[in-house]
């Protein structure tokens, strides 16, 4: 059973059952695919590839959304349906709410320069041309004056963190460098989207991590909608606001990392994420337990465990009550605060040094207490 988390963003992307068959009768194919066929019969009885089966997806507005899965799972497929790359065998594709698969030729040309750019693993550069030249080519082409397409181009080649390499030619580059004049090309276009199709899976792990910090930094300041195809569940984790997990051309979760690792949607999904850190995944945001905060002890004297007292100027302190409100079990103290959006390993510290749980904030509003117990079930393995 595939399990999807809702998402409370509008949609950017959505995709609507898209099945693809690779062979001369797909559609035939597909028939017995809906019938239960699975993917190796395919192959050996009907000499047809499922690439993808009844695949439903909605990626929002400025997240980046990691597509993974292994070697054969669907995934390069799935992600080239978005630009029209690969035509599927059924289902369509909505951008902004408008069919991709009904764009005329001259409009899918202009969604592909202007609203969906592509970033490819193996940098796809112009060896003869120069940084400079390969970051504004797409500029060019759409008729962009050469002045400004060049002025467009060093904005994105100093954003990469390439500036004084303008000159320079691919040869002359190491592969991260390259794979920074790839990403620089794609956002010269200012477009919308950013396809990445294991943008960074050719290159040594010092770099690769070094560009998907970059990619962070550069996310956080453009809002770009990201689709990212990788097979590393730790750069998944990673980069994504949301995961889809891909096996055999279906579609077997999607939802947070946090989401995903906490309740994995059957043994395939479970066995993927075995050996990830959770403590290093999940917030503190995540297993907040929700708790009232009240203006004074006294009017907290009807509940009971520990209880959040705020200041009045934004501080608040922590008082254990006893059982049915009989009495203070602990005098009043400040209390520990927490970011929500940290991750439970940066609590470790200060709740090894004390015995009473944290008190977790978001915007400067209480999200609830994080505690041990609430930590160590959280983190323990499936």
């Amino acid at each position: 059973m595939t399990v999807i988390e809702p998402s409370a963003r509008r949609p950017k992307i959505v995709v609507e059952n898209v099945s693809k068959i690779f062979g001369p009768k797909p559609a035939e194919a597909l028939a017995r695919v809906e019938a239960g066929m699975g993917k190796s019969e395919l192959l050996e009885s009907f000499n047809h590839v499922l690439g993808l089966h009844d695949i439903n997806l909605e990626i929002s507005q400025g997240e980046t959304f990691v597509i993974m899965g292994l070697s054969g799972s669907g995934k390069s497929t799935l992600i080239r349906h978005f630009n029209r790359l690969i035509e599927p065998t059924a289902g369509r594709i909505l951008v902004d709410g408008g069919d991709v698969l009904k764009l005329k030729p001259a409009e899918l040309r202009d969604f592909r320069r202007k609203k969906a750019s592509m970033v490819f693993q193996r940098f796809a550069l112009l060896p003869h041309k120069s940084v400079l030249d390969n970051v504004i080519y797409g500029l060019v082409m759409d008729g962009v004056a050469i002045s400004k397409a060049r002025e467009r181009g060093m904005e994105q080649i100093e954003l990469v963190g390439l500036a004084g390499y303008e000159g320079h030619y691919p040869g002359q580059l190491s592969g991260g460098m390259q794979q920074r004049v790839g990403l620089a090309r794609a956002l010269a276009t200012d477009a919308e989207i950013l396809l990445m199709d294991e943008a960074f899976s050719a290159l040594d792990p010092l770099i690769r991590h070094d560009m998907q910090m970059q990619l962070r930094d550069i996310q956080a300041r453009l809002h770009k909608t990201i689709v990212f195809i990788t097979h590393d569940l730790d750069e998944a984790l990673l980069l994504g606001n949301h995961i889809a997990i891909l096996k055999d051309g279906q579609l077997r979760q999607v939802g947070t990392g946090a989401g995903i690792l906490m309740a994995p949607a059957d043994d395939y999904v479970a066995r993927f994420v075995r050996d990830v850190n959770r403590a290093r995944i999940v917030t503190c945001g995540a297993l907040a337990e929700p708790r009232p905060v009240f203006d004074n002890a006294q009017a907290a004297s009807g509940s009971s465990g520990w209880v959040i007292i705020s200041d009045g100027c934004g501080g608040h302190g922590l008082m254990r009550v006893g059982s049915q409100g009989k009495g203070n079990d602990t005098v009043l103290e400040d209390a520990v605060t927490i970011d929500a959006s940290a991750n439970v390993e940066e609590a470790f510290g200060a709740l090894s040094r004390r015995d009473r749980p944290l008190v977790v904030t978001a915007n400067g509003q209480v999200s609830g207490l994080l505690g041990w117990q609430t930590v160590l079930r959280a983190l323990e393995r499936n």
